[in-house]
């Protein structure tokens, strides 16, 4: 297995807090992974360690054969959209995209302007003006048009209601499809990484306790659908 993301006994710690913690794990490349576990688990942390945001307090980290954030080059592979879908509220749609190019060196102008009208996104609207689902797609636009080998999203439709949840998960699916990516996507909403993933890896007290392909894992437990998988993996791992 090619792994687009490698990590050994990695740990992340805040003063004397342990966010992560002897976590090995390792992310198929290729793949639209998701990443789900409790609170607390480390998901977030993990995700920031691997978008080069953290640096590790111990163990090792890989991402794309290299350490993350080290270089530009490097920093400029990786794309990432936070819980929150960071946007600016005082600028256009257009003006996201025309910051967007300035900020990165392999930024596909075309496939920007592409999904922006495609999603019916207005240039001269502001983004404070843009609904949740509006304001989601617009931070995946700027993920994607980054054109990274690998995309990292963290909670990306947690606020958003069902239907801008499903418009969402969609676009990222169709867009992972055309475009090659490896995705990894954490999520508590195990119903919704269902729709788009074909790997699963469940993280709980910064441990994997489960990992492997959505239809293997389906396999070999009969009878059982996807959450009933994840819940019970994250039971026994709470046990432990």
């Amino acid at each position: 297995m090619t792994a687009v993301l490698e990590a050994h006994a990695l740990g992340r710690k805040y003063g004397r807090r342990w966010a992560l913690r002897e976590c090995t794990v390792a992310v198929p490349a290729g793949r639209v992974v998701g990443l789900v576990g409790p609170n607390g688990a480390g998901k977030t942390t993990l995700l920031k360690l691997a978008s080069g945001q953290l640096g590790p307090t111990t163990g090792d980290l890989a991402v794309l054969g290299g350490r993350p954030g080290n270089t530009p080059a490097q920093l400029a592979r990786v794309g990432f959209v936070a819980q929150d879908t960071p946007v600016y509220p005082g600028l256009t749609v257009a003006e996201h995209l025309r910051l967007g190019a300035r900020l990165n060196p392999r930024w596909d102008a075309s496939l920007a302007r592409e999904r922006v009208a495609r999603l019916g996104l207005a240039p001269g609207r502001r983004a404070g003006r843009l609904s949740g689902g509006q304001r989601a797609q617009l931070a995946l636009t700027l993920g994607l048009a980054k054109r990274p080998e690998l995309l990292i999203l963290d909670e990306p439709v947690a606020a958003l209601d069902p239907l801008a949840r499903r418009d969402f998960l969609e676009g990222l699916g169709e867009a992972a499809a055309a475009h090659g990516l490896s995705v990894l996507l954490s999520s508590h909403l195990v119903a919704d990484l269902e729709r788009i993933c074909d790997h699963m890896i469940v993280l709980v007290g910064s441990r994997v306790r489960l990992a492997g392909d959505v239809a293997g894992l389906l396999a070999s437990r009969p009878g059982l659908g996807l959450e009933d998988v994840v819940l019970a993996a994250m039971h026994e791992g709470a046990g432990r």
